[in-house]
Formats: structure tokens, sequence, C-alpha cells
């Protein structure tokens, strides 16, 4: 989880080949008007988010149901997003990608053909994020090599045992 530039979906596929789990951008799932309303530059806000993390959380469910992992690079940004995708899978487990707005800013002017625009948008969603407590996620720094936050993220998987 993370905002946008965080690195998500590259990180969170990294992660998927290292655990042998399937990888499933949570952009992909956004429907046509969230998608339309970021390329205007619009920020979403929560009942846009409503039926997409309600989609994820489907997804979440069925690869539990099927006794699979996968990993979903999702922004997640408040607590109550965090649930419904616990809805769906109550021992997920959430790797957070934190970075300054100055780095998250500076990868996203790099980012070409993506339809998230502007300053005003990456500023809404830090605005939105309710960063998790240690409790409910491991935090990792943007800043480090994605070897070693894939490295980290493994270890503390494996290690921290999942309620529910």
């Amino acid at each position: 989880m993370g905002v946008s530039g965080s690195g998500k979906s590259h990180v969170g596929r990294l992660l998927a080949e290292r655990l042998d789990a399937d990888f499933i951008d949570g952009d992909d799932h956004h429907p046509a008007a969230n998608i339309a309303k970021m390329a205007r530059g619009t920020p979403l806000d929560d009942d846009d988010r409503r039926g997409w993390l309600m989609t994820l959380a489907d997804v979440f469910a069925d690869y539990r149901h099927a006794d699979r992992s996968v990993v979903v690079g999702c922004s997640a940004l408040k607590l109550r997003y965090r649930d419904i995708l616990r809805s769906g899978d109550p021992k997920l487990a959430i790797v957070y990608l934190q970075g300054s707005r100055a780095l998250l800013r500076k990868r996203l002017t790099g980012r070409e053909g993506h339809f998230f625009k502007g300053d005003g948008m990456l500023d809404s969603q830090l605005a939105d994020l309710e960063p998790p407590v240690p409790e409910e996620a491991l935090s990792v720094a943007v800043s480090e090599p994605p070897e070693s936050i894939i490295e980290r993220a493994a270890a503390w998987l494996v290690s921290t045992p999942r309620r529910a």
C-alpha cells in the first residue's frame, strides 16, 4: 500500500515473484469513471473508491478460498479502506511503502502513460493517507532499493503470524 509513485506495482511484482504468488495491480480494477476522473486531475473520494475496494476484497476472498497467494498493489490510504479489503481476507498482510512528498513527486513527474496526473492528486492522497500502525503493517522507506524492500517484506511475511 502507499500513495501513487511509491512503487506499489514494481515492488508488488517483485514480491509476488519472490513468494511464488500472483500479482494484481489494483489500478486495473478501477471502473472507467474513476480512471476518467483521475485522468482529468480530479481526486477520487470515498464514494468513488468504495466499489473498487469491494472488488479488490472479492479478489482477496477468491484467492483465500482457492488457498492461493496473491500480492495486490493498492493505495489503501485509510484504515476503513484496509478494513474493506480485510473483509475479503481477515489475514491480509500489508506492506506500506512510505516516501517523502518530494521523492514521490519526482517519481510521478518521470512516469509516462499513467492516468494519475498532477500535484493536486498527490497532495489529495497524502492528505487522505492514514499511515498504518506497526501492528497493522510493515512500513518501509521507498528510498531503499527494491531488492532490500523485497527482502524485508518477505522475511516479515514469513515471521509474522496473521490474525483470524
